[in-house]
């Protein structure tokens, strides 16, 4: 993992410092509040519930916990991802809840400050744009933030998990 992605601010005192674990999906480099983040794992097959929501990979026992995995590609309505073994799971905190996020595969521990992090632009034609709380400009390209709270609430969740919920 390359130190460029360190953009530790200094200075501003009232310019809190926040990091971001970043992955990608797509081609896409995405960032999450590493506060949320639980753990990382390679990619192993899931049990797939009956009823669930396409972007419901299946459930996955993680010592003893029962962890619903949800393919980011997929609720992106980008397809269903081809799994392999070099796919990553990223375990999250999700409310009262832990789940795992299927990407293609991570990339770094982003520090920045908070005046780094641009508005997400006025998308009113892609409900996607809801799962967006920012932006951050690195050189030659962007990584997108992603609210872990807005891109499955615990109503979601419960519906994607169906009746084994």
């Amino acid at each position: 993992m390359s130190d460029h992605f360190d953009k530790t601010r200094e200075g501003n005192k009232e310019d809190a410092v926040r990091q971001f674990l970043t992955f990608t999906v797509a081609g896409e480099e995405y960032g999450l509040d590493i506060m949320t983040v639980r753990e990382i794992k390679g990619w192993t097959e899931t049990t797939r519930l009956p009823g669930s929501s396409e972007f419901m990979r299946g459930v996955m026992n993680l010592r003893g916990l029962i962890i619903p995995i949800l393919d980011l590609r997929a609720r992106f309505r980008m397809g269903l991802t081809e799994a392999t073994e070099q796919h990553v799971v990223i375990i999250l905190a999700v409310g009262s809840r832990n789940v795992g996020l299927l990407v293609d595969a991570v990339s770094d521990i982003l520090t920045t400050g908070d005046t780094d992090v641009q508005p997400a632009p006025d998308l009113e034609a892609r409900t996607d744009a809801d799962f967006i709380t920012g932006l951050i400009s690195l050189d030659s390209r962007m990584v997108v933030l992603l609210g872990v709270d807005r891109l499955f609430d615990e109503r979601q969740l419960e519906s994607a998990l169906g009746e084994a919920a």
